[in-house]
Formats: structure tokens, C-alpha cells, sequence
């Protein structure tokens, strides 16, 4: 499972979200992503913990904590569906 971390304050550093979920149990991986043009963080990330009890602690404890003046957005990671759009929001045919 992957956790989605939402309303992140684009202070936060991948350090700082490690810190937080470490309470929690051993954090496998963060991902942090950034503006592609301006190199700026997104606002969210993402959490991947050793053990699936542990992000579930974590989720029901952050959820709505008040964290760097932001209110986290916290649960599990839905996968990404495939919205069959293509580039510049044009349908792919197939």
C-alpha cells in the first residue's frame, strides 16, 4: 500500500515527512514530486511503509493534523486511472 500525503506545506522536505511518518514504523520510500518547469514542490507526496499496519496508524493518526500551518490530506494512495487522454487532452484512439 502507498500512502497519499496532500496539503503538504512546500517547505516540507523529504527528511521532515520522514521524521513525522517514522513514529509511525520504518518508512520504506517518499516520493516528493515537483513542477517539471519550475522545479517547485507539487503540494503532496507520497509513503511507503514497511508494514501495512503501521500505515494504517499512520493514516488514522495524520489525517487532519495540523502539520508546518497546513491541515494533511492523509490516506491510502488510489492508483492512477487510465483517463485515455492524450496530450494536450485530445482522445488516443484504441
Amino acid at each position: 500500500m502507498t500512502i497519499y500525503v496532500g496539503n503538504l506545506s512546500y517547505r516540507a522536505t523529504e527528511a521532515d515527512l520522514k521524521a513525522v511518518f517514522a513514529d509511525y514504523g520504518e518508512v520504506k520510500r517518499i516520493v516528493l514530486p515537483t513542477d517539471r518547469e519550475t522545479g517547485r514542490m507539487r503540494g503532496f507526496a507520497f509513503v511507503e511503509m514497511i508494514d501495512d499496519s503501521q500505515e494504517d496508524a499512520a493514516i488514522s493518526e495524520l489525517d487532519g493534523a495540523e502539520w508546518m500551518g497546513r491541515q494533511l490530506k492523509v490516506n491510502k494512495a488510489k492508483p492512477r486511472e487510465d483517463d485515455k487522454q492524450g496530450s494536450w487532452g485530445r482522445k488516443k484512439d484504441y
